[in-house]
């Protein structure tokens, strides 16, 4: 079989799994005004379950079965968002035979919304991203990583908003240090800039200029470290106007969203699910007034 062939016949294969699939009801947060945001991060080309050979994961993850869950909470709520956090690629045969191509298509058969870069997600070196661009349906979002001298110029937003219903979303993107994770020639010309000042300047202008209702930053930072290193948890606390951070790179199993005070003496909510797809990630957001919307519930879901 040819490479397009096995591809083509492998997304089709998954997702008619997973329109079949008898995944139960979800029973939290049946609310159908609310606004649903799902979220995954660092799901490294895990394609497939992994397998049952008695290891610590075994029988968990799968594209189909992801895709399963997300069709099951999208028919509960009318106002949803899918996104993700990075590392979308990299940890399985499939992207060392395709590179990238077959997670792009099967995210944008889940209609994922938005995602952020990860540091493997350049693994494939800048021309292997801008070839595999043409699969993504789904924005990819980067307020810190200035492609400007390269191939990929004007190639991705800082920041995109979403209506959803009568709520204005404000998401957007951003990146670890790419030094010393990613080899130079993979990401030669990328320019990195301060994570703390672009999340502040990018979430006062969707706050203030934008008119957003809710800030979501797709961080791939990593949650926290024992370093000064810069973690969601020091970019929680030394911003303004964000209201979640959806983290990434870490690998950190959350089962529910962490707070922290942010620089306006207000909560943000950080959060993440982990790694490889086991877990899709869920947070409502429901309007009680004009000028005060809440999270109402808060889910970590297994893919089992």
């Amino acid at each position: 079989m040819k490479r397009r062939e096995f591809i083509s016949s492998g997304i089709k294969a998954g997702l008619a799994l997973a329109a079949s699939s008898a995944f139960p009801n979800i029973s939290v947060g049946k609310n159908r005004s609310a606004l649903a945001v799902m979220y995954t991060n660092d799901w490294h080309s895990r394609i497939d379950p992994f397998p049952m050979d008695g290891g610590k994961y075994q029988g968990l993850g799968g594209a189909s079965k992801r895709s399963a869950l997300i069709n099951s909470i999208r028919k509960e709520y009318k106002n949803n968002l899918l996104l993700d956090a990075g590392d979308m690629w990299q940890g399985t045969p499939f992207f060392n035979f395709f590179h990238g191509e077959l997670e792009f298509k099967l995210m944008s058969e889940m209609q994922y919304d938005a995602v952020t870069l990860g540091n493997h997600d350049f693994d494939a070196g800048l021309d292997g991203l801008q070839k595999q661009l043409p699969h993504a349906t789904f924005e990819i979002l980067t307020a810190n990583y200035d492609f400007g001298r390269t191939i990929l110029k004007d190639r991705f937003k800082p920041y995109k908003i979403f209506t959803k219903g009568k709520t204005r979303v404000g998401v957007f993107g951003i990146g670890i240090q790419l030094d010393g994770l990613v080899p130079p020639k993979l990401c030669e010309g990328v320019i990195y800039q301060d994570p703390i000042i672009r999340a502040n300047e990018v979430a006062n202008k969707l706050r203030k200029e934008e008119q957003c209702d809710v800030i979501i930053c797709l961080s791939h930072l990593g949650y926290t470290y024992k370093s000064e290193k810069v973690s969601d948890i020091v970019l929680g606390k030394s911003t303004n106007e964000i209201d979640l951070i959806i983290g990434g790179h870490t690998h950190t199993f959350l089962e529910e969203p962490v707070s922290v005070i942010n620089n306006q003496n207000r909560v943000i909510h950080i959060t993440q699910t982990g790694w490889a797809g086991i877990n899709l990630g869920k947070i409502d957001f429901e309007q009680h007034s004009s000028s005060d919307l809440q999270t109402t519930s808060s889910a970590m879901l297994k893919i089992s």
